[in-house]
């Protein structure tokens, strides 16, 4: 048993320092502010790294006989439903810049805490108790604060200094936001519910997950006419490494799906957030701030 938590806390571990350094390393990629690579193009790079390492993993776990067995679409088709709900989702992030301002999006996104808990408990059938709904309600406020508080504002002057911030958001960006949430929310529960109803072996099932990401995503990175950037332009030693740590969380975010439940999925990236102001701007955890990331 103590072996057990200690793997748990090894990989909780390693996957909140993952989470707390995506945006830090983003950050140095940037070149007269912008980031110089085809964002589309890393997230197809993502998938496949993903896919590659699910391959390399169930060969040497013995698993080959797997990939030589006839396919059953009973058993794989399951596994494009979360590919595609996550395109969706972030073609809806695109689509809502132009019915609210991207502060507002910040904010409002961290309603996917209360969807996924929702959904989790709903869809898998899992009771939360009264302690666990508190520590996401706490979570979920803290999430919108720290989204509040880091917006760059900008200088105001004169009577906007006075006024504060200001905030838009039309009725149909509510509702898209609405929709953001509730889609990112079913993906994480779907995925999990895919991956413990099959007793498959896991890299199999992801080999199974990242074909239809790589595949949705390459076609969408493709089909897209927006960018002026080629799909390797940009790329540097930093953005290798950001694919690389975004693959290995990607997978160790499988072991926690398959293993233990989505909800822990929010805390991790809530323990992110504290790590990167602890480190980053010297904060220090509220008594609030441990009392919703120990109440798990």
């Amino acid at each position: 048993v103590a072996k057990l938590r200690s793997s748990w806390g090894v990989l909780l571990g390693l996957m909140v320092l993952i989470y707390g350094s995506h945006a830090p390393l983003i950050t140095l990629t940037k070149v007269d502010g912008r980031v110089p690579f085809n964002p589309s193009s890393c997230v197809v790079m993502i998938e496949l790294a993903k896919l590659l390492i699910s391959l390399v993993t169930l060969v040497l776990t013995g698993g080959a006989s797997a990939l030589r067995a006839p396919l059953h679409l009973v058993l794989v088709a399951p596994y494009a439903v979360p590919a595609v709900l996550y395109a969706l989702n972030n073609n809806l992030v695109v689509l809502m810049q132009a019915y609210m301002d991207p502060s507002s999006y910040q904010v409002l996104s961290n309603l996917k805490i209360a969807s996924t808990a929702l959904l989790y408990s709903v869809c898998l059938g899992k009771r939360l108790r009264p302690v666990q709904w508190l520590a996401l309600g706490l979570l979920m406020g803290a999430g919108v604060c720290h989204s509040y508080s880091s917006l760059d504002l900008g200088e105001l002057e004169g009577d906007e200094a006075e006024e504060g911030p200001r905030l838009h958001i039309t009725a149909w960006g509510l509702l898209l936001v609405l929709v953001y949430c509730l889609i990112s929310g079913l993906a994480a529960v779907y995925t999990e519910r895919v991956l413990k109803s099959q007793k498959l072996p896991l890299s199999l099932q992801n080999i199974y997950l990242y074909v239809f990401g790589v595949a949705i995503n390459g076609l969408s990175s493709f089909s897209s006419v927006a960018s002026e950037k080629s799909f390797l332009e940009g790329y540097s030693g930093v953005v290798w490494i950001i694919i690389a740590g975004q693959a290995a969380n990607g997978l160790l975010m499988s072991v926690v799906l398959k293993h233990g439940s989505g909800i822990t999925r929010l805390f991790v990236i809530s323990c992110s957030i504290v790590l990167l102001k602890f480190f980053v701007f010297e904060f220090f955890p509220s008594f609030f701030s441990a009392f919703f990331l120990s109440a798990f």
